[in-house]
């Protein structure tokens, strides 16, 4: 026996695998793993909605901010500047600012401009509408799935359901505590907004109402620390979270927690404008309708740099940290499903699917030595190293392994034995013609090889469109079938031709094709 690069290849194949399958196999503490997804290992399953109406009403109030600036920039005297869910409203006060107003308000993508006089008004055409609605369901897909990847859970799936809804699966959520966390953090709109104090009538407001603060373009929120504390800001926030670009957490010099957030370019201009000209003024930090700090003041902040401080533990300010980096959601979510996923269901299906793959390769293997001998013992080599490799790349990346992936490895066990059933047959084809046993085996790989490219590469593109366009479950069955794939081509041409042409001279002197190759002569 002589080695060739073949074997050499093959071998350092098998060492790989078997190497990083070990820590999956026997749940060591060190080493990356194949994590379990929801269906084996129990979890929480979550239908949330989506309040799309509100993510008009944001676009609204956003618009109205962009003017409210933009006519402060341009020293343009804008009066009554106000807005409900529907339309936005202000007075010009020189009709000779018309044409720049105008020209600036056309830039404002699906708006609907109507001009009386000095009156303006701005609605949201129809279009504008549901693409806001249907981007705030994108949107919130995104956000939530960005949030859960943040917060440490390995593999959340995060899909639509339907037009409106969204589905949430989280494996390995054991603990109440652990839901509860999950559920708020997801849940959170982390919504930012820096609005301005009225100070004209900030002492007024415990003796007002809603409506009253409403007439004046203010409105009343309560304090984050004590819900008997008021604060009147401004309606029109002065910047929201969608020119946040950062949030960590930091510590104070009582060693109390607090949210350092940055700003990009446009934030902190706009940001730097107004601290400047409102210094001994206050700003209220407002998170979730909620005023957490309404501090003075003292000076024009530049940089584009501020803290969110309050009464918070440290992991409550990492998870509102996690939610303003990952974005604010345009439109709230609620909860419309929910149960939880027992472990004794995934241990079920665990136990079964292993019947399935072992009964599976059990079949496989004693039909190959029956059938092939040797040349079936060198095929059932090539597939439990395909077996080893699945499960290296998937610990190797920390995919999760699902029951549909489970399926996906079991239908591997079929498919990664049928290359070596094709190139077998070549070989037996070609010895019954009486060609040497060189001839056949190089001729038997190369006549099989394009049967084999073909049947792979179709399966790999449909593994392939599978992943791209479904969800987690079918995912992960694309995720094994592409894997097991790879690993086939690599084990069962490269790996067998190696073990054959090793063992050329031993079956050439032996004579005995019904040993080798299952067949007489």
């Amino acid at each position: 026996m002589k080695l060739n690069y073949r074997t050499v290849i093959f071998a350092i194949a098998i060492v790989f695998g078997v190497f990083f399958s070990v820590p999956s196999l026997f749940q060591t503490q060190e080493g990356k793993k194949v994590t379990l997804g929801l269906d084996l290992q129990g979890g929480l399953h979550m239908l949330l909605g989506v309040k799309t109406q509100e993510a008009v009403k944001s676009r609204i109030k956003s618009i109205a901010a962009s003017i409210k600036h933009f006519s402060e920039r341009k020293d343009i005297l804008v009066d009554s500047l106000s807005f409900d869910e529907s339309v936005i409203s202000f007075t010009l006060l020189d009709s000779d600012d018309l044409k720049t107003v105008q020209e600036y308000l056309a830039e404002i993508e699906g708006a609907i401009v109507a001009v009386n006089a000095e009156n303006i008004s701005i609605t949201l055409s129809d279009e504008e509408i549901i693409r806001t609605e249907k981007q705030a369901i994108s949107q919130a897909i995104e956000t939530i799935r960005n949030r859960l990847d943040q917060f440490g859970l390995a593999e959340p799936v995060v899909a639509r359901q339907g037009e409106e809804k969204i589905l949430v699966q989280l494996a390995g959520i054991k603990t109440q505590e652990e839901e509860q966390r999950a559920r708020e953090l997801i849940s959170r709109s982390a919504k930012l907004e820096l609005m301005a104090v009225d100070e004209d009538r900030a002492a007024r407001v415990y003796t007002m109402s809603d409506s009253d603060a409403a007439a004046y373009g203010d409105v009343i929120l309560e304090d984050v620390a004590n819900s008997k504390i008021k604060h009147l800001v401004r309606e029109i926030p002065i910047l929201d979270g969608g020119m946040l670009t950062d949030a960590h957490v930091g510590f104070d010099q009582n060693n109390r927690p607090l949210i350092n957030f940055s700003l990009n370019a446009e934030g902190a201009e706009i940001f730097g404008d107004f601290t400047g000209k409102n210094v001994g003024n206050h700003l209220a930090v407002v998170l979730d309708g909620k005023v957490y700090s309404a501090p003075v003041i003292n000076e024009r902040i530049g940089g584009g740099s501020g803290q969110i401080s309050g009464d918070y533990t440290v992991m409550e300010a990492k998870d509102l940290a996690i939610a303003l980096r990952s974005g604010s959601l345009l439109a709230p979510v609620y909860l419309m499903e929910k149960r939880s996923v027992g472990p004794s269901l995934g241990a079920d299906s665990i136990k079964a699917s292993m019947v399935a793959l072992i009964g599976g390769f059990i079949l496989v293997i004693v039909f190959m030595v029956v059938y092939y001998r040797v040349a079936g013992i060198i095929a059932n080599i090539a597939l439990v190293a395909n077996l080893f490799i699945i499960l290296a790349v998937m610990s190797l990346f920390g995919a999760t392994l699902t029951l549909p992936g489970m399926a996906g490895i079991v239908l591997t066990v079929g498919m990664a034995v049928d290359a070596n059933v094709i190139i077998s047959e070549r070989i037996r084809e070609l010895i019954y013609q009486g060609v040497s046993i060189h001839k056949a085996i190089e001729d038997g790989y190369a006549n099989a090889m394009r049967a084999i490219l073909d049947a792979n590469i179709t399966t790999l593109i449909a593994a392939v469109v599978l992943y791209a366009y479904g969800t987690g479950a079918i995912k992960g069955f694309a995720i094994t079938i592409s894997i097991g794939i790879l690993a086939s081509m690599l084990t069962a041409i490269l790996g067998t031709h190696g073990i054959y042409t090793m063992l050329e001279k031993r079956i050439q002197k032996s004579k005995n094709n019904r040993l080798w190759f299952g067949i007489k002569g």
